[in-house]
């Protein structure tokens, strides 16, 4: 597997599909067991992990913290126009963690998938390349 990898632990390996192909044009690049998927998009492979389960993202800590969806680390997707996917997604009814905020660099919003992991949503500026 090439490419960026990222793991999010998720609630729902299935309804964490549905969301980032339906929404966000990734697609499923293997779903070998119920709670395990890899989702790509260009070079990122999204490792989605069920919270629960047998599989090794989801084991305790040696102290005893379980692994979780949600925090503030977060993968950046850049669009062409961020005020009409925004607007797309909230007739969808998708969860935003706030209102779309412009700095130098460009407008931004974060959206959370089912789970509650944040995805940044970026249209840079013209006058900024990231």
């Amino acid at each position: 597997m090439s490419g960026i990898k990222i793991r999010y632990i998720v609630d729902d390996v299935s309804e964490t599909i549905a969301f980032y192909t339906r929404h966000l044009n990734f697609t499923v690049k293997a779903h070998p067991a119920p709670g395990f998927a890899v989702l790509q998009r260009g070079d990122l492979n999204l490792l989605v992990n069920a919270k629960d389960g047998p599989g090794g993202a989801a084991q305790p800590m040696p102290d005893g913290r379980k692994p979780e969806p949600g925090g503030w680390n977060r993968i950046q997707i850049e669009v062409d126009d961020l005020e009409g996917l925004v607007g797309t997604m909230r007739q969808a009814g998708l969860r935003f963690r706030n209102d779309m905020v412009a700095g130098f660099g460009g407008k931004q919003i974060l959206l959370d998938d089912p789970s509650g992991n944040p995805i940044e949503l970026f249209e840079p500026s013209r006058r900024a390349s990231l």
